[in-house]
């Protein structure tokens, strides 16, 4: 992957992790995005959803929206909770075990092996908790990494005020645990930007030391999907 601003290619793992800085901030439209990307290379996407919480059985969740939007993708949901809340929460309400990280792990593998590239969308942030043991989806890229597998990072950061913070302290977390950060992306870019929103596209690759891959139009997820895969690959620069 490259950087809007970087000319220089960057390899592709075979697992790409899409986290954010927090919650709304444009994770599943990304991941959309890249599908149509990452096909427009002629390449074969899988997309994983680990932990999906806040819906009922049957409501549509985050696999779904980047089907509606990409068009049909081969994906599968590991996880589904009810309430809106972090994976290991909602399931301390419900009654229900979690599927230790290793699980999903080598689930995971095992689609790397079957596919080019493996999008994993995460859950809010990449410190939230997905088994009850605390491990998060920073501790799957290491997982998947043990194994073999080669594992990198998209952070979906927000375009205004605060996001420097965030995405700064998600690529610390990131580079502790010897996981590549391969670029940022904003999630949420507004039709007017303002002088922070301006200011943000320079300063991100400063402070979090990742390229800027790229802006996500606010609205980007109530467009007609045809117009969506048509459009969407314009947004990325993968290179």
């Amino acid at each position: 992957m490259t950087g809007v601003d970087v000319a220089a290619p960057m390899s592709l793992p075979a697992v790409v992790l899409v986290t954010g800085t927090g919650t709304e901030v444009g994770k599943t439209v990304t991941t959309a995005a890249l599908v149509c990307a990452l096909r427009g290379r002629g390449l074969r996407v899988f997309v994983v959803k680990v932990a999906q919480t806040g819906l009922g059985t049957g409501e549509p969740g985050d696999v779904e929206e980047v089907c509606r939007l990409a068009g049909e993708v081969p994906h599968a949901e590991f996880v589904r909770l009810p309430d809106p809340l972090a994976p290991d929460t909602a399931a301390r309400r419900a009654g229900v075990s979690l599927p230790p990280i290793a699980v999903h792990a080598k689930r995971i593998r095992e689609l790397a092996g079957e596919y080019d590239v493996v999008l994993v969308e995460g859950s809010g942030g990449l410190l939230v908790r997905l088994d009850a043991a605390g491990r998060t989806l920073a501790d799957l890229g290491v997982a998947l990494r043990y194994l073999g597998t080669s594992c990198g990072a998209v952070v979906v950061a927000g375009a205004g005020l605060g996001t420097l913070n965030a995405s700064a302290l998600t690529a610390e977390a990131l580079a502790a645990r010897g996981l590549p950060l391969l670029g940022v992306v904003i999630g949420d870019w507004p039709a007017a930007p303002g002088l922070a929103e301006e200011c943000n596209v320079e300063d991100l690759p400063a402070v979090t030391g990742g390229r800027l891959l790229g802006r996500i139009p606010w609205g980007a997820g109530r467009m007609p999907p045809a117009e969506f895969v048509v459009a969407a690959p314009g947004w990325l620069d993968l290179g």
